[in-house]
Formats: C-alpha cells, sequence, structure tokens
C-alpha cells in the first residue's frame, strides 16, 4: 500500500511540473489529447514496423500509404504528428 501511495505521489508531482502554471482544467484536455496520440502512434508504429519489412501479406506495401492503415483499421499519422516526431521537439519553444 505504501509503494502505491508513494507512486500516486510522484505521478502528481510529475503532472503538476508538467502543468506548470496552466489551469487544471484547461490542461486535461491537453493530457487527454496527449494519451489518444500515444494509444493511436503505438499501434501506427507496430503496423508501420510491419509494412516496412514486408512479409507475408505485407509484401509490396507502402508503410506511408494511408490506405494500408485504413485496411487494418488503423488511424495513419502523419511524420509531423508521430509520438517520436513530437517527444523529439518537447523542449522547444
Amino acid at each position: 500500500m505504501a509503494e502505491n501511495n508513494e507512486l500516486e505521489k510522484t505521478l502528481w508531482q510529475a503532472a503538476d511540473k508538467m502543468r506548470s502554471n496552466m489551469d487544471a482544467a484547461e490542461y486535461k484536455h491537453v493530457v487527454l489529447g496527449l494519451i489518444f496520440l500515444k494509444y493511436i502512434s503505438d499501434a501506427f508504429y507496430d503496423l508501420h514496423k510491419q509494412l516496412e519489412e514486408g512479409k507475408g501479406e505485407f509484401e509490396g506495401a507502402d508503410p506511408e500509404d494511408p490506405e494500408e492503415y485504413l485496411a487494418h483499421n488503423v488511424f495513419f499519422v502523419p511524420e509531423k504528428a508521430r509520438w517520436d516526431y513530437l517527444q523529439g521537439r518537447a523542449k522547444q519553444p
């Protein structure tokens, strides 16, 4: 139980630090958007890797073709909206 309290305390501190001077009511919209982006990015990267490898049903597939993702019910994430791209620029003004 003590471990959970420490984890909760650490998570709250991290959230407060990320929130900085933004109002908590506004911050939830930012965080929910980021959580959704991370979720769709993970699915996108999984399929992107398979498309790049081009094995089996993915032979000859283009990993940058949005139709490939639509066929597998996965969101296509444009390059400048991808998690890695944004994460690499997070500290820029």
